[in-house]
């Protein structure tokens, strides 16, 4: 059941879902059950898709029984989506479809004559999914809830780009030995030594920001802890790492993040 969880990508939607709440405390919006369902149902199914699609279409009558299940599972997440999108403001949803059409280019091949997505070209994965991250949990809440587009949200924007780029540094280094040698992402182009340092700077950028925008101590705190958990799992990534220690945990830290906000601001 475990590792349905993680493997179903419930665990990442969760994610996703506290940045979005996250995003809610630090601008003063209100819940937004159909918005925050919508970016969860939405996350569990675009995650799927760009993980199985390809082998669902190569083996889909050999497929395994914990494969079958999530594509059922991941259906339903689909009309839970729908459902909820349904409610959804039609000015935001039209702000969703260039990051969904960015998911969709992630996982299928249209480039080059129909043999590339945009994946395997060097150093745009990590980009294309920092953005889709930063645009759906935090320029989609603000931007439905009518609030302008100022530089205050600018800043956090880039904020939460820098936050998801550091966050996925442990899995990039994670998948060194297992990525094809044409994808040339980050670990593999630098070193490890060298994207620690990186993801160091990014955070401490990050840091940065907060203590300049955030008009919160209770943000800043809490933003504090979450920066000393994400230097300790960067700094302690390894490519032989245990199986859930980006899986889960690095991928735990902004649920531990909405938690601690949360209570501190319930407190």
């Amino acid at each position: 059941m475990f590792d349905f969880y993680i493997n179903a990508s419930i665990h990442v939607a969760l994610a996703v879902y506290s940045f979005v709440r996250i995003t809610e405390i630090y601008f003063g919006l209100a819940y937004n059950e159909p918005l925050d369902y919508f970016i969860f149902y939405g996350t569990i199914t675009g995650y799927n898709f760009v993980k199985f699609a390809g082998v669902a279409k190569l083996h889909h009558r050999s497929l395994t029984k914990g494969l079958k299940m999530i594509q059922i599972f991941s259906f339903f997440c689909f009309l839970a989506m729908c459902y909820y999108g349904s409610q959804v403001a039609i000015k935001t949803l039209l702000f969703a479809i260039p990051l969904m059409l960015l998911t969709f280019l992630y996982a299928v091949p249209l480039l080059s004559g129909f043999q590339k997505n945009l994946r395997v070209i060097s150093y745009l994965k990590i980009i294309v999914v920092a953005i889709v991250w930063a645009g759906f949990t935090l320029l989609l809440p603000v931007l439905d809830a009518g609030r302008e587009l100022s530089i205050t949200v600018a800043l956090y924007g880039v904020q939460r780009f820098l936050i998801i780029v550091t966050l996925i540094l442990p899995f990039d280094i994670r998948d060194v030995k297992y990525d094809a040698i044409s994808l040339q992402t980050i670990p593999k182009k630098i070193g490890l030594v060298l994207t620690k340092k990186l993801g160091l700077v990014l955070m401490l950028f990050a840091l940065v920001i907060e203590f300049m925008v955030s008009p919160q101590i209770q943000a800043k705190n809490g933003f504090l802890v979450f920066f000393f958990l994400v230097i300790i799992f960067l700094m302690r990534a390894k490519t032989d790492q245990s199986k859930y220690y980006s899986s889960f945990w690095v991928e735990a830290l902004p649920i531990f993040f909405w938690l601690f906000l949360l209570g501190i601001h319930n407190f």
